[in-house]
């Protein structure tokens, strides 16, 4: 698994930050049974500059919480079944599938985690198993998909222990 983390903003957390994002992609990818080594890379940035991101890629002129730039296009979520008709998909050095991107912007994991009460690491989680199952597939764009995509990110936190402290 390669999960090169970026930190284009200062880490202000009291936890190890990179330990959290590898341990929570490693379980939602255990939790949809990926068959496949992974690569997934990780930005770690401020709101100006994941706003711009925003603008760029999803004409949306604010900042957010996370995005995902998934690579694979499933045919289903999580369908690893005809991953490799595609070579495509696969780093040509490592083997491995390359999932994505993440950005996750620290100034809303700060703030979120206050507006909802619980810690900077219980947000930084939610936020990476959220972005992590984007990259597989998952989306929310419909009620019945929401509620697919909470619980499956739900059950990974809490198989954890990164509980809503």
């Amino acid at each position: 698994m390669t999960i090169p983390i970026t930190f284009e903003a200062e880490s202000p957390f009291s936890f190890d930050a990179e330990a959290l994002l590898r341990q929570v992609v490693t379980a939602v990818l255990d939790s949809e049974d990926c068959p496949y080594e992974c690569e997934v890379d990780v930005l770690l940035t401020d709101n100006e500059a994941i706003r711009e991101i925003n603008l760029a890629e999803r004409q949306i002129d604010a900042p957010t919480d996370v995005l995902s730039f998934p690579l694979v296009d499933f045919e289903a979520p999580a369908d690893f079944d005809r991953l490799e008709d595609d070579p495509t998909l696969f780093h040509p050095e490592t083997g491995e599938l390359m999932l994505g991107d993440m950005v996750i912007s620290v100034d809303k994991v700060l703030s979120q985690a206050k507006e909802y009460g619980h810690s900077e690491r219980r947000e930084l989680a939610f936020l990476a198993a959220h972005s992590t199952f984007h990259l597989l597939g998952y989306d929310h764009e419909t009620d019945e998909e929401r509620l697919v995509m909470e619980e499956k990110q739900e059950a990974v936190l809490q198989d954890l222990g990164i509980t809503r402290e």
